[in-house]
């Protein structure tokens, strides 16, 4: 039965899609030559993923302000700050590379982790006009926007990375466009800002009941151990690939075959948990993580990294749209910019530990590209096993108790 508020969720929905596959197109950019950008400049190669981890530090500082900002002044607002942020940072960034600053490098990446902290918020855009009905699926649409963002993504990384005698100048030329362009998009969005509370309105949770409430916790523990491995292992990806012999075009066909896992399956995720509930999928994307580790744990060639980096991207969607759908259904509109914020803070500080762990481990644990790669993927075990415990906590715990 259609549901007449969802004419307005779904116009809402193609903005985002179009945001996802515009302005997402810069999140793979970044992963692929930040990496290796870092890299160059570092003077510690244990330090090369330090601009990722700049990145996603940055998104943690600013989930709760950007997440207040929009609760404040509507998502649009919160949706073309993150984009000027993005096309700031990128220009620090080219300006970082010109002048071989690898400080500079890094303020740039602090900067553009404003952009990723919006970015983080079109799946929740999705939910607030939909029904309950309409709601995990429009959450799934909006990240299956991510689809043309890994196709496009890194295939402009192959096109720019040696465009200018300067490496990868050229791709954070395209990702300052890539902002201005997409940033247009949200004029079209049509997302009632939440009303001022009344005096005598109930003033909603505080952030330490929410976080305690079982089902908020458990989808928040899914969410940031699901993020976190992600990017453990994708921003090792590229180090670890030409470590290996492999070159910077196979890591970018790597990266897009992940990227691409990683949306693809949002086509059908709403559906199965329309089906099947969020447990079950979130369990089941946990699963596929442990086994993405056990194949790159099996050997280091290109079809070992490619059959990985896949099982990582579809475990990932299962894993955090379940937690996004679970964490959308346990909170009220007054509680959102609080719930929102509190919940991509945890996120992206256990991701901001992940992406410093992941130069670490990778450079700096062994003797060879290949010890790197094994450590970063046995990093993932005790993190499954927490979140595993935890959903299995949820499960068995009594439904009066749950609700």
């Amino acid at each position: 039965m259609e549901v007449p508020q969802d004419s307005r969720a779904k116009r809402n929905v193609v903005v985002l899609v179009l945001a996802q596959a515009i302005l997402g197109a810069q999140m793979p950019m970044l992963f692929i030559v930040g990496g290796l950008a870092g890299q160059s400049l570092a003077t510690n190669i244990c330090f090369a993923t330090l601009p990722i981890t700049l990145i996603v530090l940055g998104s943690m500082l600013a989930a709760n302000p950007v997440s207040a900002i929009m609760q404040r002044y509507g998502r649009r607002t919160g949706f073309m700050l993150g984009a000027a942020a993005g096309a700031i940072g990128g220009a620090i960034g080219a300006y970082g590379l010109y002048a071989a600053s690898f400080p500079i490098f890094l303020v740039g990446s602090l900067i553009t982790g404003i952009y990723m902290s919006a970015h983080g918020f079109y799946r929740f855009a999705a939910a607030d006009t939909a029904s309950d009905a309409y709601r995990p699926k429009a959450i799934s649409y909006v990240m299956a926007g991510g689809l043309a963002a890994a196709v496009i993504g890194p295939q402009l990384v192959k096109l720019t990375s040696d465009a200018y005698v300067i490496p990868f100048m050229g791709t954070y030329a395209v990702i300052i466009l890539l902002n201005v362009v997409g940033s247009l998009l949200f004029f079209g969005l049509d997302i009632p800002k939440t009303p001022a509370p009344d005096a005598d309105s109930p003033a909603g949770r505080t952030r330490w009941e929410l976080i305690t409430t079982p089902r908020i916790a458990v989808a928040v523990i899914c969410a940031t151990v699901t993020y976190a491995l992600m990017n453990l292992v994708m921003t090792s990806t590229p180090l670890a690939l030409v470590g290996c012999g492999y070159t910077t075009g196979n890591a970018a066909d790597v990266v897009t075959a992940h990227v691409l896992a990683m949306y693809v399956p949002s086509f059908f995720t709403g559906h199965l948990i329309a089906r099947f509930g969020t447990q079950r999928i979130m369990a089941i994307g946990l699963f596929i993580l442990a086994v993405a580790g056990g194949v790159a744990l099996s050997g280091i060639a290109l079809e070992n990294f490619f059959v990985a980096l896949v099982l990582l991207g579809i475990g990932w969607n299962f894993g955090f749209i379940g937690a996004t759908t679970m964490l959308s259904e346990e909170h009220t509109p007054a509680e959102r910019g609080r719930m929102q914020g509190l919940n991509d803070f945890i996120i992206f500080g256990g991701v901001t530990l992940a992406s410093l762990s992941s130069g670490g481990l990778m450079n700096c644990s062994g003797g060879s590209p290949e010890e790197g790669w094994m450590a970063v993927n046995l990093a993932m075990v005790p993190f499954l096993a927490l979140a595993g415990s935890a959903l299995i906590w949820l499960m068995f715990r009594p439904k009066t108790q749950t609700a």
